[in-house]
């Protein structure tokens, strides 16, 4: 998600799925449950990639299941933007991390149409308090396969933040008839059945139909269009906050990153004529990343425009806001640039809490900075100067990144201060040392979560010293750190 702070003005004023035996053990389901179906064991390989290691999450500790691992959401989507009907039948397969009576997953209360556990229809699913309840009871190691199909009209939730850009989260209808989804740190669950947490990342495969002359646009790799359905694949583990949704009467352009990197450009003919150069340049930005953080993560890149205030890291579909009072190429460009970075760092590379949301917007938040002194020419004092200063003010009206107030959600404080840290671990290791821990970083823990502890082991290792003092402080000083 981005944060502009406008620098250069203020500077020019001053993971394998494991145990499954052939004959699963009977296990005797708790009151009110149903045994899991005897059916024949299935082959669950091609979703392995899709294992991850999930953890209840401190900061929103309602939203998740931490005993759930989906490897895989099958999404296959019809909106109506007459009646303002989704329908969907959302098809997971899920590695329980934990024996449990139940299954339980975010979801807003869609109307159910069919619910089956490998096929087997259940009855007595029931979606309540924003979570669905399938009552067949599991086994930990043991997957399975859920299929809900269901319809209803898309609904938001509130977003925890006093951020000035801060919107409804999840599937917004927009005026036009179309949808649009901001969903950081929750609300894929306002359109799928979801473990809206960041621990679980999983593999995506999304095909979405829409009325002729609509375009619909998901996150991950275009698979193609057959008629009027968008079809869309995502080989490398993705967390529900990176996943988006959009419909609308778009246009199409095209473009090559550095190596031949495909990049797609979602926009209104019109009215987002003014913005579509920015988006051009998607080259320009990704060949300053991969200089300093390596390879670009991912097959394909893309940015689709939407009615929103804000901007979002969607996984290879950057999500942009095209509802600015006043455009600025120069600042929406830095806001591009920024969401590209968490292409690496956020993406690639995920948090496994949100307590932790700093490692993902710290980095962006420095690579923002170091693509304005470059293009600025300010100097390394005044970008020290700069950092100083508002990490002062961010620690005392918001408090230090290491520990975010639920209710202020990715405002400045988790993007300056980190960034501070960041800049203040550069200037000990100097540029060739620093970014070659950063491509590190990156391209050896792809496809994984990570947290502050596994962050500060590998930055020890990899560097030889012991950073762990300088990496707290910052994190959790209530002032800025000498």
């Amino acid at each position: 998600m981005h944060r502009s702070p406008l620098l250069a003005v203020a500077l020019a004023a001053t993971v394998l799925i494991a145990g499954c035996d052939d004959k699963p053990a009977a296990e005797k389901p708790a009151a009110g449950a149903s045994a899991a179906p005897a059916v024949e064991e299935r082959d669950y390989s091609a979703w392995e990639r899709g294992k991850s290691v999930p953890v209840a999450d401190p900061v929103y500790p309602k939203h998740g299941n931490a005993s759930l691992d989906v490897l895989h959401y099958g999404l296959d989507l019809n909106w109506a933007p007459p009646s303002k009907t989704l329908t969907g039948l959302a098809t997971l397969q899920i590695r329980p991390a934990a024996d449990a009576a139940s299954i339980e997953l975010d979801f807003k209360p869609y109307k159910l149409d069919k619910v089956t556990v490998d096929d087997q229809a259940v009855d007595g699913a029931k979606v309540a308090a924003e979570r669905l309840t399938v009552p067949v009871a599991v086994t930990k190691d043991k997957p399975v396969t859920l299929a809900v199909a269901y319809h209803g009209t898309p609904a938001t939730t509130p977003m925890p933040s006093h951020r000035g850009d801060a919107e409804p989260l999840g599937l917004t209808v927009t005026k036009e008839g179309g949808l649009y989804t901001m969903q950081e740190p929750f609300g894929a669950y306002t359109w799928y059945p979801a473990n809206d947490q960041p621990s679980d990342k999983a593999l995506y495969d999304i095909a979405v139909t829409v009325p002729p002359g609509y375009s619909a646009i998901a996150a991950g790799t275009p698979a193609g269009i057959e008629g009027t359905t968008f079809t869309y694949k995502s080989d490398q583990p993705m967390a529900t906050y990176l996943q988006t949704l959009a419909v609308g009467k778009y246009k199409k352009a095209t473009g090559k990153g550095p190596r031949g990197i495909p990049l797609t450009y979602w926009y209104r003919a019109g009215a987002d004529d003014r913005m579509l150069p920015s988006l051009k340049k998607s080259p320009t930005f990704l060949t300053f990343l991969e200089k300093r953080f390596g390879p670009y993560p991912f097959a394909s890149g893309g940015i689709v425009l939407v009615d929103s205030p804000s901007g979002m890291e969607t996984q290879q579909m950057i999500t942009m806001g095209r509802e600015v009072k006043k455009f600025d190429a120069a600042a929406f460009e830095e806001d591009l640039l920024h969401e590209y970075a968490h292409q690496w760092f956020g993406d690639a590379v995920t948090t496994s809490n949100w307590n932790d949301l700093w490692l993902n917007e710290g980095w962006a938040m420095y690579a923002q900075f170091l693509w304005e002194q470059e293009l600025y020419k300010f100097s390394d004092k005044e970008l020290e100067d700069y950092l100083r200063k508002y990490d002062a003010l961010d620690r005392k009206k918001i408090g230090p990144p290491g520990h975010p107030n639920p209710a202020n959600f990715a405002e400045d404080n988790v993007y300056i201060c980190p960034a501070a840290m960041l800049k203040e671990l550069n200037d000990a290791l100097g540029d060739a040392k620093f970014f070659a821990l950063a491509k590190a970083w990156v391209q050896t823990q792809k496809g994984s979560q990570q947290d502050r502890a596994s962050f500060i082991a590998f930055v020890n290792k990899q560097t030889g010293k012991d950073f762990t003092k300088l990496i707290n402080s910052w994190l959790d000083s209530k002032t800025t750190p000498r």
